[in-house]
């Protein structure tokens, strides 16, 4: 087996570390093709992995311009404690009120937050990002048992 195959987590584990309350990376295409990185909480909608934004935040231009999306989740210092999920994708943009609703609720839950949040006052400024995703890749390196 490779060291490819023996890092990989299975759908159950991608779930279950999803599910913690990390902070992940977005990465959009910006103008001329440059990469544009951002540090995003991140919660779901139906099931799906979404962040909210401004409407007017780079990110958003971006994606309207080219929906290619992708999501990093990392963790870990130490070599044997590395592990992440890296979701491919497109992006879904919603300003639906209901949507929005349903993602702040998720953050509340996730991020252990007050619900009556500042944050959520910025609510009618912002969109949802839904992260639907083609491509996943995963590692665990603590699956390696303390070996390189």
């Amino acid at each position: 087996m490779s060291r490819r195959d023996q890092i990989r987590m299975t759908e159950a584990e991608i779930e279950a570390y999803l599910n913690e309350p990390h902070l992940c990376r977005i990465g959009t295409v910006g103008p001329g093709g440059s990469m544009h990185l951002v540090a995003m909480n991140y919660g779901f909608v139906d099931g799906v992995p979404a962040f909210w934004t401004y409407r007017k935040a780079q990110k958003v231009k971006n994606l309207e311009r080219n929906p290619n999306i992708g999501m990093l989740v990392d963790t870990g210092t130490l070599y044997h404690e590395l592990r992440g999920v890296h979701l491919m994708g497109t992006a879904e943009l919603s300003e639906d009120p209901e949507v929005i609703a349903a993602f702040w609720a998720s953050m509340v839950q996730r991020y252990r937050m007050r619900d009556d949040n500042p944050a959520e006052s910025s609510a009618p400024k912002r969109l949802v990002v839904k992260i639907h995703a083609t491509k996943v890749i995963s590692w665990d390196h603590g699956k390696l048992g303390g070996a390189y």
